[in-house]
């Protein structure tokens, strides 16, 4: 009778850990979702910025029309175009931020100072993305996650090459 006491107990402490370790991941799965979800609000941001800029600067004609295309294929770009079109954004920004610092053009120093400062934000949240990515790939990972599908249907995240950029 202690057997069958022992092994039912074992068997209930084995389900508890799969609910728990289930449950944990469905949370890293939550933060991805939540993480993602701020880093593309700061990267709409950064396009409306982009835009302001363009509208509001003596921009050279080309430069002017390249930071707006840039700026306007981001906020419109599919998923599946958004790596080019993000990395795209950040090479213009880059190019008009070199020309502002080197006095080639002048631009408002509140939008210059918002720029920076949405970049920097833009930085922390990849971090904490590409971090939240990585848990829940580690966790998905061990053999008990594959064996007993504790992921369920949930798709692995996919890591965007523009989060790599240098901004």
């Amino acid at each position: 009778m202690s057997r069958y006491l022992v092994a039912i107990l074992i068997a209930l402490i084995f389900a508890w850990y799969l609910s728990f370790s289930a449950s944990r991941l469905d949370r890293l799965h939550h933060r991805v979702e939540t993480s993602w979800e701020h880093l593309d609000a700061l990267l709409q941001r950064r396009a409306a910025l982009a835009l302001e800029i363009a509208h509001q600067s003596d921009l050279d004609p080309a430069l002017d029309l390249i930071l707006t295309a840039s700026a306007y294929e981001s906020r419109e770009a599919p998923m599946s175009d958004r790596n080019e079109a993000e990395s795209l954004l950040s090479e213009s920004l880059k190019v008009l931020r070199t020309s502002a610092q080197d006095g080639e053009i002048s631009i408002k120093l509140s939008l210059l100072d918002r720029l920076v400062d949405i970049t920097e934000k833009i930085k922390v949240s990849i971090a904490i993305h590409l971090e939240a990515v990585s848990a829940v790939e580690n966790l998905r990972s061990k053999l008990i996650f594959k064996v007993f599908r504790l992921a369920g249907r949930a798709k692995l995240p996919y890591h965007y090459s523009f989060e790599d950029d240098q901004l």
